[in-house]
């Protein structure tokens, strides 16, 4: 195994750089995943406080320490529209952007107690998005102004988040059987019920707009993928053959595919014209969480055992990357 440490100091702050070929054993969970402006794949490692990059060129692989903490703190991350990528701090109530060229981190405070921000998104206003504990909040990438907007549903816990192609952000809750969304333009929110749910919490989680004009969501405590039409409202949803299998992190492929992970070693995918559903064992996962499109067409994937994967939607081959830390 090859490393090369750098430290590089820019505006008194110091940034620690690690550069490793992914050929190392590693205990590290890693969480969420998104596709930079500069080409790479971005991701959470909270237990070790850092955020990573992966080239899909060279495999290679760059963490960032964020400072100043070292309980585990990272959740959401997405590409912002200022081209720094934006990510969520849940126990220090923050949400943070680093830049992709210089590795510089900037954090601003939510003005609210046990705010507990999870995942984020770019809205169609040219703000980011997020969810908390009890409500969506929203920043401006170019002031840092936060604003707040409580979910009428109480304990509702809001999980993923995403934009909706009616111009509204579109969110789960977890802990109340719901999707709902909120207008950027009015800040209203509205909230739909999955009649599904009778005297069991579903736990709906991730959340992404499918190319068919839907909004597809999984179901971490079931054994299903839904879809909500912004049109109609109407929620159907779809049976994953592997019932031992809770879904939870999804994206929309570029097959025109939604993908998904499963809760243990599966990748799945969904036809949004058919609904018929075709799984992908991963080899060495337990537990897998981000899922997102790559710009080399391949899907990549966060487990829990500090790996990255990623799936051929042409072939299903899997190759998975161990993170050294």
């Amino acid at each position: 195994m090859n490393k090369i440490i750098t430290i590089v100091s820019i505006s008194l702050t110091l940034i620690f750089i690690i550069v490793t070929v992914c050929s190392c054993r590693s205990q590290n969970n890693l969480l969420a995943i998104t596709t930079g402006p500069d080409g790479n794949l971005w991701f959470t490692e909270p237990n070790i406080q850092k955020i990573g990059k992966i080239s899909p060129v060279t495999d290679v692989v760059t963490e960032y320490h964020i400072p100043g903490y070292f309980t585990p703190t990272l959740n959401g991350i997405t590409a912002g529209p200022d081209g720094n990528l934006w990510f969520t701090e849940p126990r220090r109530d923050k949400i943070c952007k680093i830049s992709p060229e210089t590795g510089k981190v900037t954090e601003y405070p939510i003005p609210i107690a046990n705010a507990d921000p999870t995942a984020i998104t770019a809205g169609p206003d040219g703000n980011l998005w997020f969810t908390e504990s009890q409500g969506i909040g929203k920043i401006s990438p170019m002031t840092g102004m936060i604003n707040d907007y409580p979910i009428p549903t109480a304990d509702a816990n809001p999980g993923g988040i995403t934009s909706g192609p009616d111009g509204n952000l579109w969110f789960t809750e977890e802990n109340a059987n719901k999707i709902g969304k909120i207008s950027p333009v009015t800040d209203v929110i509205t909230e739909y019920f999955i009649t599904t749910a009778v005297d069991v919490i579903l736990d709906p989680i991730g959340i992404v707009a499918g190319p068919d004009g839907n909004i597809w969501f999984t179901e971490e405590n079931g054994t299903q993928i839904g879809k909500i039409s912004p049109v109609t409202n109407v929620i159907k949803e779809y049976d994953v053959p592997n019932v031992n299998g809770g879904t939870s992190g999804i994206t929309a492929g570029p097959d025109g595919n939604i993908w998904f992970n499963e809760s243990f070693n599966k990748i799945g995918e969904i036809s949004p014209s058919t609904g018929k559903i075709t799984e992908y064992n991963v080899p060495l996962a337990t537990a897998l969480y981000g899922i997102i499109a790559g710009p080399d067409g391949n899907l990549w994937f966060t487990e829990e055992n500090g790996k990255i994967g990623k799936i051929s939607p042409s072939l299903g081959d899997i190759t998975e990357y161990s993170i050294h830390n």
